[in-house]
Order: structure tokens, then sequence, then C-alpha cells
């Protein structure tokens, strides 16, 4: 395995693993600079003013980010971890943009798209709302307090629709509500093995613990 991806809903702990199993492997970790976009706490507080510029914003970052990261750990690393795919911009932005903002990002996001890799495997961390609300409202981010349980439904459904639409990816959906991959080593050994010591065919995989 050459490139892996942690995706997840917001709060869904992606990044936090993916940068335990980075430094657990010594892998090239790619994670998201969301923190440093002008346009989010905006965003949060007018959606309707700046989701189209929020997501264009976040659309060039990544593609940035991703495009300098896989080509340079490659040289370095015989693996990179990411906690993002390029999908999650077109995600994001169906369920903030419509009409013919919408179409337009479309446009420029297909162009984009098809110049980058797509990863080995696709590991997307599954979490019931409820859970997604407490981590948000524990890790305390200001911008972030005013999602609903609603938005995050919809982004949801946004990443299964995307792995419908794509049956020559190999994904693995792992429900980890019973799982504490950060306190516990137990459990986190148990996500490193499922990822790593198995093989998966194309499609969409399920694992429960």
């Amino acid at each position: 395995m050459q490139y892996l991806v942690i995706e997840g809903n917001i709060g869904a702990g992606k990044t936090t693993l993916a940068t335990m199993l980075a430094n657990d492997l010594n892998a090239n970790l790619i994670t998201e600079q969301f923190a440093d976009n002008p346009f989010l706490p905006k965003f949060y507080e007018n959606p309707e003013r700046y989701s189209f510029a929020l997501e264009l914003s976040f659309l060039a970052e990544r593609y940035r980010q991703l495009n300098a990261e896989l080509r340079m750990g490659s040289l370095f690393h015989s693996l990179t971890i990411a906690d993002y795919y390029f999908m999650k911009s077109l995600i994001f932005a169906q369920n903030t943009l419509s009409g013919d903002e919408l179409q337009l990002y479309k446009q420029i996001f297909q162009i984009i798209y098809n110049t980058l890799p797509k990863p080995n495997l696709y590991v997307y961390l599954h979490l019931p709302v409820q859970m997604l609300l407490r981590n948000i409202k524990k890790r305390g981010r200001e911008y972030e307090q005013s999602i609903t349980g609603e938005y995050l439904e919809s982004i949801a459904q946004g990443y299964f629709d995307f792995f419908k639409q794509h049956p020559d990816y190999t994904f693995l959906i792992i429900e980890t509500s019973k799982l504490d991959f950060v306190a516990n080593q137990h459990d986190f050994n148990k996500i490193k093995s499922a990822i790593f010591d198995k093989t998966y065919p194309n499609g969409v995989n399920r694992l429960t613990f």
C-alpha cells in the first residue's frame, strides 16, 4: 500500500487516527489545513454570502497540498496517509452551493479531480450523529458549535453516495462507536490490523467490532 486515506464526518477522529498511524509507521502524513482558511468562520456566521468563496478556497488549497505532498512524499516514504480525499470538496460543496454556483464549481472540480491519484485504500470512520456532535462540542472550536445533526446527516449521505458511484475504489467503512483508539492501545491495534493485515475487494466493505 502506498496511499491510504482516512476519512469521516466532522468529529469522527480522522485526523487523530491518521496522525497516530503515520507516527507508528513512519509514514508521510497529509493533514488538511482548514484552520488557516479565513472564510470558514465567516461561512458559519453567514453561509449564504460566503459559501462559494469558502468552497473555492478549499478546492484550491486541497489541490495545491495534495499535488505537492503526494509527489514529494513518495520520494522519502513508502506510505502516505492523508486525513482527507479530494472528493471531500464536492461532497461538502453539494451541501452548501446550488444553482449556477454549484454547476460552475462542478466544472472546475472535475478538471482538477482527474489529475490526482486515487488511494489504494479509502477508510471511512463511521460514528452516529449524536457522538459526532459530542466530539464537536468537546473539542471546542467556536465556529463549529452551530453545526446541526441535520447537516451532519447530509454530509454522511454525500459520502455514501460517493461510495456507490465509484465501485472501482476500495472502501473500508469502520464502525468506531464502540472503540476508543486514542486511549486504548488494543482498539488502535484492531484498526491498524484491519487496515494493513487484510485485503479487501473493490467496492464498499464494512467492519464492526
